[in-house]
């Protein structure tokens, strides 16, 4: 018996859905559209790959997608200036500064620079500190994404043993917080964790966002667990070609779990949905509007 797939695809274009059909009452009562401003600096064609998909995205939900672009060579201070221009405009209700940054360039001071009432990506130490203590704020796009694919699949999580391979800012960490949230029992594994895999072994839930190809087995996992696969990494193919893979060993996994993330098609299309949900929600926080309770 083969484990579920979890169609993130689907998931993610139901949500977009939801946020498109939500968008015209918003401009009803605002009068304008709800604002995403994305940053690129310099000239990475992934970056630049995410950046065009985000502003089409955008658009396509009815939302103002505001697109800068800084040459490589800008100094940070220019763009810390583009950023407070951001956090002053009204029309502008989400910035996101594409990562990563040039190396010259310090990151946790353009994050932290940004308004956290328009920090759609949820990086920023304020909403990190509310997701911590359990107020309203806003979380990080992926981690979002996973926890809605999860109450999609299992319902109620109350009780159940997770485990999160990783422990970034980005994933790992603001993931283990929301399943604490849901009443789940938590533990973070790292590249140091003494016995991962037994570690692992116990887990109904497991989300696996450690960067490394096929490096969680199908023995690592308890029989029907349901095994969330954040990680993209590009390997070698057949003929020369490259593929693409998660942290988890696909073919082995979805003979023991009980559902799984494909890699594509899985966490993937749910960060730019999230990242839609997170700016309609912002754009009616700052409005003084409640936001749709469906998102």
């Amino acid at each position: 018996m083969r484990a579920d797939i979890i169609d993130g695809k689907a998931f993610a274009a139901s949500l977009r859905r939801r946020i498109a059909a939500a968008v015209p009452g918003f401009v009803a009562k605002a009068g304008r559209a709800p604002g995403l401003a994305v940053v690129l600096v310099g000239e990475d064609p992934a970056s630049a790959v995410y950046v065009r998909s985000k502003g089409k995205a955008t658009r396509e939900a009815g939302m103002e997608s505001i697109e800068h672009r800084l040459p490589a060579t800008a100094r940070q201070e220019e763009l810390l200036d583009l950023i407070e221009s951001l956090n002053r405009d009204e029309h502008v209700d989400g910035i996101l500064v594409q990562l990563p940054l040039p190396p010259h360039m310090d990151e946790a001071a353009v994050i932290a620079a940004i308004s956290p009432a328009k920090d759609v990506d949820g990086f920023h130490v304020v909403n990190a500190g509310r997701l911590a203590v359990g107020q309203p704020g806003f979380v990080p796009c992926t981690p979002l994404g996973c926890i809605m694919l999860l109450k999609d699949r299992l319902g109620d999580l109350s009780g159940l043993e997770a485990v999160v391979i990783g422990r970034s800012n980005i994933v790992g960490k603001p993931m283990a917080q929301l399943l604490l949230a849901e009443n789940c029992t938590v533990t973070i594994a790292h590249s140091r964790t003494r016995d991962l895999a037994g570690v692992v072994r116990r887990a109904d839930i497991v989300v696996a966002a450690v960067g490394r190809p096929e490096m969680v087995k199908g023995d690592w996992l308890k029989p029907g667990a349901t095994v969330i696969d954040v990680g993209i990494n590009r390997v070698a193919g057949e003929a020369g070609k490259s593929r693409l893979v998660g942290d988890v060993d696909f073919a082995e996994a979805e003979a023991v779990a009980g559902a799984i993330t494909p890699v594509p098609g899985g966490v993937g299309p749910m960060t730019i949905a999230v990242l839609l949900r997170n700016t309609l929600v912002a754009a009616h926080r700052r409005s003084g509007f409640a936001a749709p309770a469906d998102l």
